[in-house]
């Protein structure tokens, strides 16, 4: 989806030449440039984000009185989910037909709807329907994960995309317990009778953010609309397999979070008040940890410590196990909130991963330099439109299997064992496939007249 060259292209914000992998035109005057856009897509992303989790705090104001039991509960959740997972698609591909800075503007401004549409409807005797659709409309902000990352994996050169992949999605995430904390101080002070209140305050946040894009961010015109890089990427096996990685780990993150707080008022008796004060403590760790697991991927390679994540994932997931069938709820807490934090330490190392494998199949074809780095950044750029759509998948899973597992038994046990399972298998393939037979990725070294050549190490 990118290269070095492109027809002049009048109004708005467009570059026309960028070349993040030659060092001097990084340093005089690329850096900058990506930083600030970095800057201004982390906070369209995040409220993009809280918006998109909005109904994993809506359920706790819905009481009694409106009707709806826990599994419907858990649906409202999987719709918006499931809704974000599919507009992914879409919104990466909007980037190159729109450009990324006009895109953020949009897609900012389209956060507006599911917002005003929740003022409009929330209040005990609306229809089940109603909330269903009004769910699913969040998930416009699930889209904006997708376009952002896409747009910010072409501004930054391979050697920082970890860091700068993992500090935009992390931003990005923090936005789950931010509307989280704000929810628990809407509760905490006038009462879970008031809904409207956390509503209101987002709407001049989306504003803001949409005209900060406007006037600080900047189109790149080397990034074209380019139907090619998706359906060679759709056709690589690679990025399915790490569409599959991406469900144990962003999959699980976006999925727990979603349903934190319900499971704690559903199976340990937790208040509105309760669980909300509860609930935004994972995903804040898990959020925050996201761009070390990019720095750790960009020191130690991205397969080993998406290895290593997934083994303690299981872990804590035992933990969790054990503390559900006790019914003990301090255990519980230390390994769910563990859960978060190594979910947002995979979501950087296997971001990572990405670009660092789609490079070395540039490598791979007998391209070099800029060309193979274009390559990679046009290729990885389409297929982290499908990695994070199947992923985000992984969040609508997280909410069926606990849905159904309460429908049964009342408890989340069933539910934590069959993701016990899932992370087990997660680690024999990043162990088969990333590990045993590595994929090769393109690393800085001298020759000796002391400039830099491609050479090989694994991703």
């Amino acid at each position: 989806m990118t290269g070095t060259t492109t027809a002049p292209r009048r109004g708005g914000r467009w570059i026309e030449r960028w070349e993040p992998e030659d060092e001097t035109f990084w340093r005089e005057t690329g850096e900058p440039i990506a930083r600030r856009n970095l800057l201004y897509s982390v906070l369209s992303e995040h409220i993009g984000f809280s918006i998109w989790s909005l109904w994993s705090v809506m359920v706790l104001f819905m009481g009694p009185q409106y009707g709806i039991d826990p599994a419907g509960k858990f649906f409202l959740i999987g719709t918006a989910t499931f809704v974000g997972a599919l507009v992914r698609i879409p919104y990466t591909f909007a980037v190159a037909r729109f450009g990324g800075r006009n895109w953020t503007v949009v897609s900012a401004l389209l956060l507006l709807a599911p917002t005003i549409a929740a003022l409009v409807v929330m209040e005990p005797g609306t229809s089940y329907g109603t909330f269903l659709a009004v769910a699913a409309l969040t998930g416009v902000g699930g889209g904006n994960f997708a376009s952002s990352m896409t747009n910010i994996n072409a501004f930054f050169p391979l050697r920082k995309k970890g860091w700068a992949l993992g500090l935009n999605a992390g931003g990005g995430n923090i936005g789950v317990p931010v509307v989280q904390l704000v929810a628990l101080l809407v509760i905490g002070t006038a009462g879970a009778g008031h809904p409207r209140l956390l509503l209101w305050t987002y709407l001049p946040l989306i504003v803001l953010a949409a005209a900060l894009a406007l006037v600080r961010m900047d189109n790149l015109a080397p990034v074209r609309g380019d139907g090619g890089a998706v359906r060679e990427a759709a056709r690589d096996a690679h990025t399915w397999i790490m569409a599959f990685l991406y469900i144990g780990t962003f999959g699980s993150f976006i999925g727990y979070s979603f349903a934190f707080g319900l499971v704690l008022q559903t199976q340990f008796g937790r208040t509105p008040l309760q669980a909300a004060s509860l609930t935004f403590i994972g995903p804040l760790l898990g959020s925050l940890v996201r761009p070390v697991g990019g720095a750790l991927a960009d020191r130690f390679g991205g397969a080993r410590i998406t290895l290593a994540t997934f083994a303690a994932m299981a872990a804590a997931t035992g933990v969790v196990l054990l503390a559900s069938v006790r019914a003990s709820l301090p255990v519980f807490l230390v390994g769910f909130v563990a859960l978060f934090a190594l979910s947002g330490l995979g979501n950087g190392s296997t971001y990572k991963m990405i670009p660092g494998i789609f490079a070395a199949k540039a490598l791979a074809r007998g391209l070099d330099g800029e060309a193979a780095a274009a390559h990679g950044r046009r290729l990885s750029g389409a297929s982290m439109g499908l990695i994070g759509a199947v992923g985000a998948l992984g969040g609508l899973a997280i909410n069926l299997v606990f849905r159904s597992a309460f429908l049964e038994s009342g408890s989340g046990t069933a539910a934590f064992a069959t993701f016990l399972g899932f992370y087990a298998v997660c680690c024999a393939v990043t162990w088969a496939v990333y590990l045993r037979r590595p994929v090769a990725a393109p690393a800085p070294a001298a020759d000796g007249q002391g400039e830099k050549k491609p050479q090989l190490t694994s991703v």
